[in-house]
Parts: C-alpha cells; structure tokens; sequence
C-alpha cells in the first residue's frame, strides 16, 4: 500500500484531480455562504438562537421604526419648529458663517487685516447677510423635506407604535395607552426612563443595545415611546426565521465540510507542487513560475476585484451565477498561489520580484562601473548619486549626513592605516602587512602592496638561500675534489721518486682510483648541471615498470649481494605500463639505487613498490639508513647534500637532485619523506593508456 501510495502521490493526475477538488469546493464555499447571507438575507448567526425573540432579526423590524421616531420627537418635532430655525443648531451654523467668511469674504476687497477678526466678522455678518439668510432658508427646506420623508415612511411600517414628547404625537393606529399596548403578544415600551420588554425572553436577546442606545440620544421627560407586535405578524415572522435557520444550519455544515477538503487539498498541493517526489530534493518550475511575483500579487487582487465586480453586477441572480463567475477565476488565483507557494519553497519570494530584480540590477551596475573604473569614474559616481540619494530620502536628512560622515571617516582613516604602513615597510620592515577591512579601492590597494612586500621578502629570502647554497656548493665540490686531487699529487710526487716496482704498482693503482672518482665528480656535476637545464633530448614510449625494474635489479646483483642487502619488490598482477623515456628512467632509479647502496644499512631490507592509481603509476624505494638522519628531506634534494655529514662515503650527493630532474621532465614527480632512519623516495609517472597505443 506504502508503494503504490509512493507511486501515485506527485503523479500529474493525482496533482489535477485534487487541484479540481480543492477549486470545487472553495466554490461550494462560496456557494454556501452566499445562499445564507445574500440569498436568504439571513445569518449564520441565527443557528445559535434560540427563538425568533432572541434573535437578530426581531430587533431589525424595530431599528429603522425608532430610529425614525426618535429622530422626529428628539431633532424635527413638527414643522414650526422647523421652520422657526430651531433644528439648526450653533455648532452647525458657526460651521456655515466660517466656511462663507474664510472661503470667500477673507479674499474680498472688504476683508482688512488691520481690523482683526472679530470686527472683520462683524462686517461679513452685514456684507453676507443675504447669502446667509438664504443658506439658513435652504437649511431649514432640507430640514422640512426629511421630516416629511420620515413621517412618510412611518405608513410602511407593520408593528404597531405610539410615539410622544407631550405635544407631538406619531401613531399608525388609535391605541394610544399603555394597557392597549400590553394586549399584544410582544411589545416595547419606553416610557420616559422607564423601559419594558414583553415577552420576558426578549430581555435575553444580546441585540437590544441597537434600539436602547437610540432610545437614550432623546430627552426621555415626557416621552413615550411604544411599538407593538401582532400574532399574525409574529408567527409570519418566526415561520421565516425558522427557515432562514434551517438554511443556516445546513449550509454551515455544508461550509464546514468544503472548508475541510479546501484545507486538506489545498495542503497536499502545497505539500508536493514543483516535486515529482517526497524525496525529491530539486524544485521544477514551469512557464507560470516566471511570472516575477510582485506581479503575481497584484494579478491575484485584479481577479479579486473583477470577481467582486462580476458578484455586484449579478448580484439579483448570483445564486445561479456564482458557480460560472467563481470557478475560472478561482482557478486562475490558485494557479497563482501554487506559484508564489514555489518561490516560497525556493527562497526566491522577494529575489524573484520585478522590483528587487530592477534594483538588484542597477545596484550591480553602478557597483560593476565603481569597481572597475578609475578614481575619476568613481568620483563622478559619488559626486552625482550623493545628491540623488540625498533628494531621495530628504525626510531622513540628518541620516544621510551621518552615513556620509562615517563612510568619508572609514575612507580617511584607511587611508592613514596605508600611508602609515608604508612608512614602516620603507624603513626595512618587509614583514609588516597592512591590514584595511572591506573591499573598497582602498583595501584592493593595501592587498597590491602586501603582494610587493611578500615578493620583497621571498626574493631577500631565495637570495640569502641562494648565497648559502652557492657557499654550501662551494665548500663541498671543493672538499670533494681536493681529496682524490690532493692524493694524485701526493702519489705523483711519490713515483718520482720511487725505485721499488711492488711500490711503484700500488702508487698506479692508487692514482687510477683517485682519477677515477675525480672523473665520476665531473660526470655528475656535468650530469647534474644538464638535467637542471631541462637540456636533455626525451623520446617517450610505452615501458612496462616491472620488467624494468627486474631487469635492472638482475644486472646490479653482484653490488647487492656486496652489500647484503635484501630486495622486497611488490607489483599489481596485471602488467603496469608507464609513458616515459626509458633511459631516462633507468638512469633516475639507477641513481637510488646508487644512493641505496651507498647509504642504506647492510644486510638490511629494501622495499620497491609499483601501485596503480588510476591515472599515474607509484614506484616508491624505501631503505633503513646506515647513517644518522638529522637532516630534512628538502635539503637532502641540494646538490651535494649527503646523508653523511662526515662526507667519507663514496656518493657525490648529486644523485637525489639528478633523479629529481630527470623525472620531471619526464612529465613525472619525484618526492622524498625522512621518518627517523627510514629513507622513502617516491616517483609518480603517467600511466600509459590504451588509447596512445
């Protein structure tokens, strides 16, 4: 069940199926709010009354009734006392004199400043006075038509009333006494500050505030106020009510159950749009997504407002037209939705904005234009845009000086920070670095003299390391060879002299040795000096390391046996084939192998390993030291650097650093490591691949 739930769960007509569910019922939605409310002219609110006397709708068939006749008995009274001026009051004809007086007679010939308001007043009140005597008479004709317009609408009115101050009166029937009005089923009464409500449940109703909050804007001394329900009135009302309810109640539990698959369809969309699987990591846009989501937003509330409309224009008939207006443009909206929800999971709701793009963009530019132009551009960019920004933000003036203030402040003070530098790099200090945060002009300055300060000290560095080779170089070529040059002169004077033949013949033999070694310094000093050059003719071609090294360990076993020495040599089982130049390779491992025999313990073991790692071959030697290793692996790779420090063996010390050479231009790598007595050389050489057979 898990699988198949797997299989369907982000497949496109799952994600269609339920994008038509949650579309339908955010439109049942709809549908069953408008029925309740425009429809049925009714509220969900009546489902938790209990009676229609405690309901909403039994206090609205009285609002209108005493609003209107607390407005005749509290404000208009009758028609003289309209006519008389007396609903005008103070507040509003001091509004009418001061609008007239600032609003023409202020501007008028008449009007001098040197009088003051008062006496100015007084001569607008003569100049004006027909214009305000006509504004009060028209006043007092709106005054007069809206009384008549309330009095005409007291006829529409079903509930009985009776409604007096003492000398008006206003009643749509001839019951005028309290005890007539106590016949009906339900009534209201208002009798100066008393009030009474019939029958008792109706105190219960939580609306009655409306009417009383009415009732108390009047003078209560004198008045009366009563207004009467008939059976027949009541029960034609409740039996309304009680259908309206019933409408209510089951259109909320139709809401309720819309609402509940819109949330958990809706959900589930947003759960699994843009992945094609719960584990799926990457989102998958389409062309809506491209839409910036600033204009996503306001497209969502045009639709909005066009479905308003649509609503408004049918509202007569939106019962049967609510399902064709909503269904396409509630699909467009939750189209639109899905997409922000996109971004949402992207992390690109603000940067996927027209607004943030068109920012970012000229941001990016002038930044591209400061940072690649020269002082001047960048001077002219600062010296336009600060006033830009300035007039842009003129509300926050004072902010602007401050970060003004405080960029002008860093620039100075990095300023000071390399000049200061300078000063102390000049007098000698090459180990001095300049240090400036960020990434102005500035810093990009103090990194490009830090760079000269470093190539100072690495070439003071290389020339004072280059002084003590050549001394190093110096001292041990010369010990090197006054030896063997020191005892051919000394046997030279000895066979001048000399009578004895057995003498004679050893002094030969002597002298053949020495010029020997002296001819084995210069070969390898020779050697050395060409393979340093890189002046050295390579022929690459396919060699198989194995048989090499083999065939080379086979032609020097008299030298290992000389010095009992054990060879351990390990290689893959499949042949191993290196591109190099064959000699040139002989001749390198033939040099640690010279190396070996001259410094590696004796009777002790060697290891030669072959390693295939892909795209290079590792032949490592490694041997154990027959003398002290006290020195590192990079000076050991100098010239003349032996392992001895006494220099009594019989290597030049050029050995390491003519391998070294001849391998790299080999296009290989030749590495050695110093642990203690183990001595490890390593040389990486290119695999020969298939293909450049």
């Amino acid at each position: 069940m898990d699988i198949k739930w797997k299989s369907y769960s982000h497949s496109i007509i799952t994600k269609i199926i339920v994008f038509i569910m949650t579309i339908l019922c955010f439109t049942g939605m709809v549908q069953a709010f408008v029925e309740v409310e425009i429809v049925n002219d009714g509220e969900f609110g009546s489902i938790t009354e209990e009676s229609y006397l405690e309901s909403r709708a039994y206090v609205q068939e009285s609002e209108n009734l005493i609003s209107d006749l607390t407005r005749l008995l509290g404000e208009y009274k009758n028609e003289e006392h309209i006519k008389s001026g007396k609903t005008i009051t103070e507040d509003e004809w001091r509004s009418v004199e001061e609008t007239l007086f600032y609003s023409e007679f202020q501007h008028s010939r008449s009007y001098n400043p040197e009088l003051g308001e008062e006496k100015n007043l007084e001569n607008f009140k003569v100049e004006y006075a027909d214009e305000l005597t006509e504004t009060k008479e028209q006043m007092i004709k709106d005054d007069l038509r809206e009384f008549h317009v309330l009095v005409q609408n007291l006829e529409d009115y079903k509930p009985v009333f009776y409604a007096s101050d003492g000398t008006n009166e206003f009643a749509n029937s001839s019951k005028k006494s309290k005890e007539q009005f106590e016949s009906y089923p339900a009534y209201m009464m208002f009798e100066e500050y008393q009030r009474e409500f019939y029958p008792k449940e109706t105190d219960e109703n939580e609306h009655l505030h409306v009417i009383t909050g009415q009732i108390d804007e009047i003078d209560l001394e004198n008045t009366v106020v009563y207004v009467a329900f008939t059976e027949s009135f009541l029960n034609e009302k409740t039996e309304a009510w009680q259908e309206g309810k019933a409408i209510a109640t089951t259109n909320l539990y139709r809401l309720l159950g819309y609402l509940t698959g819109f949330i958990l369809s809706f959900l589930y969309l947003v759960l699994v749009v843009g992945r094609k699987s719960f584990k799926d990591q990457k989102l998958h846009f389409r062309p809506v997504d491209k839409l910036y989501n600033d204009i996503n937003i306001g497209l969502w509330f045009v639709l909005l407002g066009f479905w308003v409309v649509l609503v408004d224009d049918v509202f007569e008939n939106i019962d049967k037209m609510i399902i064709a207006i909503t269904v396409p443009i509630a699909t467009l909206g939750l189209i639109l939705i899905l997409s922000l929800v996109k971004h949402i999971k992207n992390r690109t709701l603000i940067k996927h904005t027209l607004i943030f793009t068109l920012i970012y963009k000229l941001v990016k530019f002038i930044g591209d234009v400061y940072k690649s132009g020269s002082v001047g551009v960048k001077t002219v960019l600062i010296v336009v845009g600060y006033p830009i920004l300035v007039a842009l933000t003129f509300f926050m003036f004072p902010i602007t000086i401050g970060l003004a203030a405080w960029f002008a402040y860093k620039k100075v003070k990095s300023f000071q920070t390399i000049k200061e530098g300078i000063e102390v790099i000049k007098d000698g200090n090459l180990y001095h670095r300049i240090e400036v945060d960020g990434k102005g002009e500035f810093a990009g300055l103090s990194e490009n003299i830090n760079s000269i300060t470093d190539g100072l000290k690495k070439a003071v560095d290389s020339e004072l390391k280059s002084e003590r080779l050549k001394t190093e170089l110096i001292t041990n070529v010369s010990h090197d060879i006054r030896n063997p040059l020191t005892s051919i002169i000394t046997y030279v004077d000895l066979l001048k002299n000399e009578k004895d033949q057995t003498k004679v013949a050893e002094y030969i033999e002597v002298l053949d040795q020495k010029s020997q070694r002296l001819k084995l310094l210069t070969d390898d000093l020779f050697e050395a000096s060409k393979a340093s050059s890189g002046n050295i003719p390579v022929h690459f071609e396919k060699i198989a390391i194995v048989s090499l090294i083999t065939q080379g360990l086979g032609e020097l076993n008299d030298k290992i046996e000389a010095h009992g020495l054990e060879m351990k040599l390990n290689y893959p089982q499949d042949k191993v084939y290196v591109t190099a130049d064959g000699k040139l390779l002989w001749r390198s491992i033939e040099n640690l192998l010279s190396n070996i025999f001259n410094y590696a313990l004796e009777r002790s073991r060697v290891y030669i390993d072959i390693e295939d790692l892909g795209e290079e071959i590792l032949l490592s030697f490694k041997n154990i030291s027959a003398y002290e290793l006290n020195i590192s692996a990079d000076e050991l790779m100098e010239r003349f650097k032996r392992g001895d420090e006494s220099r009594t063996s019989q290597g030049s010390g050029l050995g390491l650093s003519i391998a070294k050479n001849l391998i790299e231009i080999q296009k290989g790598t030749f590495t050695i490591h110093v642990d203690g007595d183990l001595f490890k050389a390593m040389i990486y050489l290119p695999k020969h691949q298939s293909n450049n057979e």
